[in-house]
């Protein structure tokens, strides 16, 4: 270490050789650096540096008892602040700004830090922070990670309460941690019984999770989501289960291609279905959904879903296109009921004006496929073939023509995005889900055949966690569907004739795993198969239990506890009753607690009651030291056993090595003494 760094790093003399008010100070700055570490993710570089300089700088004043900076040195730090602020978001309006502003001015304020009001508004800052993180996320770990602030803040606000001597942090930490618990039960009643009014911490628009589906689709778009393997949904049957290759998740449908991307038509969402649009066969299939938040205003739901159980404030409808859509994006995590046939079949069964936009392709876009396509159509074979006759013969071209199933094909139509598919279909035919279908539905209307993409996703994990199945965000799909005659749309999946294993066993290409995730997989996969189960199944049980508790859970809380039809009165009336029971409970407990005596002082009644009974005049203010000098005088070398438990006694109580707790045994060997001396005294010769 350099002379420059020594000079201003002042000398660490031990954490229990501290002053105290620099003990507090450099422990409150340690939960605040805890607090807002989160929050460093979202907001941008300068916030760090500035609130990790300002910690820094204040816990070297706290070290070397240094004087804490003038208003103008403050002042210029916060017209930095809000100046950057403005440079980075342009107001100081929003999540954002609001937020960036908090954290540094979270930290300014440790820098006027001399009374304990200013150390107040630094805790309930804190907690206000610890607030603002659930506008980013909800999940466990960040729930966890807000507790132990709350249980730092806590412990600094008990040592703020204790201004005399220098009581140990272990002794703040655990009175917060009790003080924490006996609030607990009033906190997990409002939070079962307290009505639900929509999601208390969602911000429209605001932290939301990326999701493999889109409105558009491009070539290698959906390969890029397929790198994300975090959850996109959980289904549960609510009776037999669809096997692997039945388990495709219907998202956006779309037909109108440009020549670079694939866009639905325009339709009103909300408008009617067709009569007849969809025709069912087979069992039934009824699964709850828990799905994580969308950019998009849909359902991706299992092919062909019938009915949707009504969802919360947001009204859903299904397209003729058999997709689900919403009234607006979903920003929140849906926990609903569906029910699903996936045997059907749906759309016209007579070609008419509706199917003339399928067939429509770009003029000047991918000639060689087209002029392929063409050619494909002479032969002998498919001279009067239907459309089905059509399809098969093209997905038979592509098992049998050399094409690879890859995450990473390398970027087609560098050099000229005109001709993308031709550089897929006819050169390196290495592919991801996107463009084998993208070239199958090209292929399909270039002879004259109706076909659309369809997006959504394929497959789940194998093996279901608390009897959920996990969809992923890497089981991102696209395939085609074709219109044949008399039936209607078919669907046709190009990916399952060069990669069976992806459609028939849910078997996805695997993306790179991270550095610890590669290390345990490389020493033992099981054992990251069982790591990853267990914590999904833990991270289900907090979605299912506190995230999507809802209002239903709570009519249906009401029904378990006898009430016949429950409605918001009733929950309304429970709720005051139990919160008043609660309150009668807690004020007799405080008079209770104000009638007891303190443990030394019991031991000290005890102790001067014990005296008396040798005639000395044991008063209440008389301190150990002062008692044993009474018992030395009034009984010299025969009170010696009795003065030294007394010296005892004042070195438990005020030595260095005080403890907290009177000592039960010491007492009874006081008693005992007591008793001894006054037989001997008794005894003696008169």
């Amino acid at each position: 270490m350099n002379a420059t760094a020594t000079a201003w790093l002042p000398r660490w003399p031990g954490w229990r050789h501290l002053p105290r008010d620099t003990r507090d100070t450099l422990f409150l700055l340690l939960v605040i650096a805890w607090t807002v570490l989160p929050h460093l993710l979202h907001l941008p570089p300068w916030c760090a540096a500035l609130t990790a300089g300002v910690l820094l700088w204040r816990g070297r004043l706290a070290l070397s008892g240094s004087a804490l900076p003038n208003r103008w040195v403050r002042g210029g730090l916060l017209a930095l602040a809000i100046g950057l602020t403005l440079f980075s978001f342009r107001s100081l309006l929003g999540k954002e700004p609001g937020i960036t502003l908090a954290v540094v001015l979270m930290s300014m304020k440790t820098l006027e830090l001399r009374a304990r009001r200013d150390a107040f508004v630094v805790f309930f800052l804190g907690f206000f922070l610890v607030l603002t993180h659930f506008l980013y996320s909800q999940s466990l770990p960040v729930a966890a990670a807000m507790l132990l602030s709350v249980w730092g803040l806590l412990t600094a606000l008990v040592l703020a309460h204790m201004p005399v001597g220098q009581p140990q942090l272990r002794k703040a930490a655990r009175l917060a941690l009790r003080s924490a618990a006996l609030g607990a039960p009033v906190m997990v009643l409002l939070f079962v019984m307290f009505p639900r009014l929509g999601p208390l911490w969602g911000v429209p628009q605001d932290g939301m999770s990326t999701t493999g589906l889109s409105n558009s689709m491009r070539m290698g778009s959906v390969a890029e989501v397929a790198n994300d393997d975090s959850v996109a949904m959980r289904i549960r049957f609510l009776g037999p289960v669809p096997p692997p290759e039945a388990m495709y998740f219907r998202g956006p449908v779309l037909a109108r291609y440009d020549g670079d991307e694939w866009r639905p038509l325009f339709r009103s969402e909300f408008a009617p279905p067709l009569r007849g649009a969809l025709r069912t066969d087979g069992p039934a299939y009824r699964y709850e959904v828990t799905l994580e938040p969308l950019r998009l205003p849909l359902l991706p739901l299992l092919e062909a879903t019938t009915e949707v159980e009504p969802i919360d404030n947001l009204p859903v409808s299904r397209r003729d296109d058999l997709s689900w859509r919403t009234q607006r994006p979903v920003t929140e995590r849906l926990r609903f009921t569906a029910v699903a046939h996936t045997r059907f079949q749906h759309g016209p069964v007579k070609r008419g004006n509706e199917l003339r936009e399928f067939v429509q392709l770009p003029t000047g876009y991918n000639p060689r496929t087209i002029a392929w396509a063409a050619q494909f159509l002479k032969r002998p074979d498919l001279a009067q073939a239907d459309s089905g006759t059509l399809a098969r013969a093209v997905l038979q071209h592509i098992a049998s023509s050399g094409f690879g199933y890859t995450l990473a094909p390398g970027v087609y139509g560098e050099a000229d995005p005109r001709t993308a598919v031709d550089e897929f279909w006819l050169d390196r035919k290495l592919g991801f889900c996107e463009h084998f279908a993208a070239a199958f539905v090209i292929v399909m209307r270039a002879m004259d055949v109706p076909a659309r993409v369809v997006t959504g996703y394929q497959g789940t994990d194998p093996a279901p966690v608390d009897g959920f199945y996990i969809v992923r965000q890497s089981s991102a799909h696209a395939w085609a569907e074709y219109w044949q005659e008399g039936i209607g749309w078919v669907r046709a999946d190009p990916t399952a004739a060069v990669a069976p294993d992806r459609i028939a066993r849910s078997t996805r290409l695997a993306p790179q795993p991270g550095l610890v995730a590669g290390a345990i997989g490389s020493v033992s996969p099981a054992l990251l198969a069982q790591l990853r189960g267990a914590w999904e199944s833990v991270n289900n049980r907090w979605n299912q239990w506190v995230l999507n508790y809802s209002r239903g859970q709570q009519l249906d809380l009401l029904k378990n506890l006898g009430f016949s039809s429950p409605s918001w009165e009733d929950l309304a009336l429970l709720l005051i009753g139990a919160l008043s029971t609660l309150a009668l409970l807690g004020a007799g407990w405080a008079w209770w607690d104000r009638h007891r005596q303190e443990p030394w002082q019991r031991q000290a009644r005890q102790l001067r009651a014990a005296l008396q009974r040798l005639g000395l005049a044991a008063l209440p203010h008389d301190t150990p030291r002062a008692l044993a000098g009474q018992v030395d005088a009034r009984f010299g070398a025969r009170g010696a056993p009795l003065v030294a438990l007394l010296q005892v006694l004042d070195a438990q109580r005020y030595g260095r090595g005080a403890i907290e707790r009177p000592s039960a045994p010491w007492l009874r060997a006081v008693q005992a003494q007591v008793r001894a001396l006054k037989d001997a005294l008794a005894n003696a010769p008169r």
